[in-house]
């Protein structure tokens, strides 16, 4: 093999694509200047866009390869900002947001996407010769905190896992990061979880792309209560999964997860692989509390769907394997989270209620990025009981894709990144009936729907009077 082809395999066995660099030709310096009234210019149009969705990884020691911060940083990399920017939803984009535009709900938490305007105003001023613009319509520089700040802001609560020690070159390998012990004196609700990784391979010799900067691919939480109950027994239903380029936990604030005195906190299932370098690397949990006193109104739980009936042949692409779920209680969803493996490009959640179907979210998919989307509050999926859920994982194992070792070989269900998986993770709340109407007719008065309009998510919101029970229970038809 030559040796760019060994190096796209030591990324790939990771799930993690090497950055590419596009060469740019640097512009003439006229072209390079004020720019012409009315030209798309990088002071103007570009900084504040590059402010909002690049410069929190993008940043000096951050995790990005490079700065985007002042002109002279970006100005080298306009051509392969244009390209990452245009490819949307699709691997390979940045930044790392894959919901797509045109169908399923738009509105999520924390949205760092560029809407298409956005994009075609990057792709002007890379045409035009990336222009710096007028120094006076530059914005004001952002105040970062420092790279070890937290997403969630201060945690009340950190508990760290043991280390783990792994040389440069040493195999994958799976099993338990040890326990924590919280130190909790008493019981807390928990309304925010943030999980990361914290290692010394930072200034050592080696390679500085994602899957050099981490040892850890993904762990699976778990708390264990004084008594030695599990998480499903006192965690309020199931914690969160740390995985590379993950965002941070923020739960529903009607249902905190309640974290017990003398809990301990660690990670029984994780993946470890090594990342050039020597490395020794430890997990923190942070936890945000609610203030006390606080009491859940109700409980948001993690609902897992998907199948291990996983068959993806070698070099085809359009590849589907789909997995289905009845609703047995009226349900809200929160958090829509796809989870595949390095075959894995796509992923969609339809709802089928009656005979009603919709699509609720559609995304593309990059191993290197796993996302985390967090529904806004009056846009999260109100279902009523007997609705199916139906995820649909889509696979391409060719060539094309950047992120498979070898596209001529089969691959089936596994935990390691060559092998695959099609599982939707998703944080729910279940409600009673009578709170059921209660969120449709909040849902309404909050988005003035009146009789006869509905939108997508809340098949029932059409209705301003309540349904009856029996109509709730079991669609016609059905």
């Amino acid at each position: 093999m030559t040796g760019r082809w060994n190096a796209r395999l030591r990324f790939a066995a990771l799930g993690l694509t090497p950055i590419v660099v596009v060469a740019v030709t640097m512009a003439p310096a006229h072209l390079a200047g004020q720019g012409a009234p009315g030209q798309v210019t990088f002071t103007k149009d570009i900084a504040p866009l590059l402010q909002r969705s690049c410069q929190n990884c993008h940043r000096p020691d951050s995790l990005a390869p490079m700065s985007l911060i002042t002109y002279e940083d970006v100005r080298p990399y306009a051509a392969s900002i244009k390209r990452r920017t245009a490819i949307r939803n699709r691997q390979g984009v940045m930044p790392p947001w894959y919901i797509e535009k045109d169908l399923g709900i738009q509105r999520y938490k924390k949205d760092v996407s560029l809407s298409d305007q956005e994009i075609a105003t990057i792709a002007a001023w890379a045409d035009n010769g990336a222009p710096r613009g007028n120094p006076t319509d530059m914005p004001a520089a952002l105040s970062f905190a420092d790279t070890a700040a937290w997403q969630i802001g201060t945690p009340d609560l950190v508990v760290a896992t043991p280390p783990v020690h792994l040389k440069a070159v040493s195999p994958d390998w799976w099993g338990a990061a040890g326990y924590g012990n919280s130190g909790l004196t008493e019981d807390r609700y928990v309304s925010a979880v943030e999980i990361r990784e914290v290692n010394d391979s930072r200034g050592k010799t080696g390679r500085t792309t994602v899957g050099g900067l981490f040892i850890f691919h993904h762990a699976i939480m778990n708390v264990v209560g004084p008594d030695g109950e599990g998480a499903a027994a006192i965690g309020g239903g199931g914690w969160p999964i740390h995985e590379v380029g993950r965002n941070a936990d923020v739960f529903n604030p009607d249902a905190g997860k309640l974290l017990k005195a003398g809990s301990r906190v660690g990670f029984p299932n994780v993946h470890v692989h090594a990342n050039g370098k020597d490395t020794t690397g430890y997990l923190e949990v942070g936890f945000k509390f609610h203030p006390k006193g606080y009491q859940p109104k109700m409980q948001e739980r993690t609902l897992f769907m998907g199948t291990g009936d996983i068959d993806i042949r070698g070099m085809e692409s359009g590849q589907k394997i789909e997995a289905f779920l009845t609703l047995q209680q009226p349900t809200k969803i929160t958090v829509y989270e796809p989870h595949m493996h390095a075959a894995g490009v796509r992923m969609c959640l339809d709802a089928i209620w009656g005979a009603k179907m919709e699509t609720l979210s559609c995304s593309g998919y990059d191993h290197s990025w796993v996302r985390s989307y967090q529904y806004e509050d009056d846009a999260a999926p109100l279902l009523p009981r007997g609705t199916i859920l139906r995820v649909t994982g889509y696979y391409d194992n060719t060539p094309a894709n950047r992120n498979v070792v070898d596209p001529r070989n089969w691959s089936g269900l596994g935990h390691r990144s060559i092998d695959n998986m099609n599982i939707l993770i998703m944080q729910a709340v279940t409600l009673t009936d009578d709170k059921f109407q209660e969120e449709m007719a909040h849902r309404r008065e909050q988005l003035k729907l009146t009789q006869g309009q509905t939108v997508v998510g809340c098949p029932l919101c059409a209705f301003t009077r309540p349904m009856p029970r029996a109509a709730l229970a079991a669609p016609a038809g059905r």
